[in-house]
């Protein structure tokens, strides 16, 4: 069988990534939830004519939190799966990726209060 060139495997890659982008929205409700804020914030964007800047650093925000929740769903999914009993150990697992999350999350809040408080004060 002859080895798929570089194109033709990336191509594969792409399909697969957009596989798991649509599986995590179509079955994940903290992604949603997240999708919404996203979707949210950045028709606040639209309306209070942010900087370019300003929209760097927003959509870098959203593409983290969403990335993270991503990982942090993946992690939880591959922990059930290794062990589906309750595991003091899969426990500190899953907190610390939920943890990461909310970090981030935290970090994404106050970008956006840095850019949306003044305009409303």
């Amino acid at each position: 069988m002859p080895k798929e060139s570089f194109l033709v495997n990336r191509i594969k890659s792409i399909g697969f990534a957009l596989k798991g982008a649509f599986l995590l929205i179509r079955t994940e409700a903290s992604i949603k939830i997240q999708i919404f804020i996203a979707i949210v914030m950045t028709a606040v964007g639209f309306y209070f004519e942010i900087s370019n800047t300003e929209w760097i650093f927003q959509i870098l925000a959203i593409a983290l939190v969403l990335g993270i929740e991503g990982m942090n769903t993946a992690v939880e999914k591959i922990s059930d799966f290794v062990q589906p009993e309750f595991d003091a150990k899969i426990g500190f697992i899953k907190d610390i990726s939920a943890g990461a999350v909310m970090l981030v999350s935290i970090a994404a809040s106050i970008i956006g209060l840095i850019i949306y408080l003044p305009k409303i004060i």
